[in-house]
């Protein structure tokens, strides 16, 4: 283990310390001047980017000691910061893992700057592979925003959103700050208002022509050792997909989702719920019927892939269609099908 001071990132000012905090003088103490892409985030939000690796608790025991001052006053965690406000942060050493430092390995980073499909001044998009996660932690060194932070060090990465790491298609990074609030903003208008989210996947089983739409509110529990476990519940949160047959291949179903909502497992539990769960789903689906696509076919993963996202910038006035490829595992399963 080794600890580190973290240094002021680039994208904030930086002026000298400030003492009006009302606090005994604390060496190492800084004071940073909100840049206009910052306004409007949350305190909490901007300390947890800016003391990078601190753990969540120790940024709110911070907050809560009045160690945090905005313009020389205390503040709480929700609090909006404005431009040109000036936070006095203290002095945080943070222990590092043995593996800070460290690049990703070689090949993962070769596979991410080949899943590459976007990528314009505010935004990069990849496809992103199955097994990858979104990014680390529980005992997962590097995901897919640490990979790419490492090919792109000039650029300010955030993720815009998540895919469950069995997952793969569509995984969108702001490289502006502006484009991660609007985004962020579009994503929570649900019923499709915002961002338009499609899928491709293989149901289990013949799905009836035309377009199901399942409203069915989801809620998020925990079994035993932490494991989250989704299930149709009334006291969960609207949820709303809707699922189209494309064709059918070998007894079973090749569909588009269209998904409103963005609730975790969505498309994995409505599948589950109208009796046609995704192929290949270790969780919700149907192990017999796994394990002779298994066999049959070769589908050793998840066969739900993001293929499509489309949205508009800039109140409206520039629109993006992105789109992602389908994995060629899954492709190639496709194909033994028929």
């Amino acid at each position: 283990m080794r600890n580190q001071t973290l240094a002021s990132p680039p994208e904030c000012s930086r002026s000298a310390p400030d003492d009006t905090a009302g606090l005994p003088p604390s060496s190492g103490a800084r004071t940073v001047r909100i840049a206009e892409d910052r306004d409007g985030q949350r305190l909490d939000n901007f300390l947890m980017g800016y003391l990078k690796g601190a753990p969540r608790s120790l940024i709110y025991k911070l907050i809560r000691s009045g160690q945090v001052r905005i313009n020389g006053g205390r503040a709480k965690a929700e609090r909006k910061l404005e431009a040109g406000d000036e936070v006095r942060i203290p002095p945080v050493r943070i222990e590092l893992p043995q593996d800070a430092g460290r690049l990703p390995p070689k090949g993962m980073l070769d596979a991410l700057e080949a899943a590459i499909v976007f990528e314009d001044a505010r935004l990069l998009a990849i496809n992103k592979p199955s097994g990858v996660a979104s990014h680390g932690g529980s005992g997962i060194s590097f995901g897919a925003i640490e990979t790419m932070r490492a090919l792109r060090p000039r650029d300010s990465l955030e993720l815009v959103h998540r895919l469950d790491r069995d997952t793969s298609g569509l995984l969108v990074f702001a490289k502006k700050r502006s484009a991660l609030t609007e985004l962020q903003r579009l994503l929570r208008e649900d019923h499709g208002s915002g961002i338009e989210k499609r899928y491709l996947a293989l149901l289990l089983g013949r799905m009836p022509d035309g377009t199901m739409s399942v409203d069915a509110p989801l809620h998020v529990g925990l079994r035993q050792g932490g494991e989250r476990h989704v299930q149709v519940n009334a006291i969960g949160k609207p949820s709303i997909s809707h699922f189209r047959a494309l064709e059918r291949r070998g007894g079973q179903s090749y569909c588009e989702i269209r998904i409103e909502t963005g609730r975790t497992h969505q498309i994995r539990v409505h599948a589950q719920h109208i009796g046609h769960p995704v192929a290949g789903d270790d969780k919700y689906g149907d192990e017999a019927a796994n394990r002779r696509l298994r066999e049959q076919v070769g589908l050793k993963r998840l066969f739900l892939h993001a293929s499509t996202l489309e949205f508009a910038l800039d109140g409206g006035k520039a629109p993006y269609s992105l789109n992602a490829p389908l994995a060629p595992e899954l492709v190639e399963v496709l194909n033994r099908l028929g």
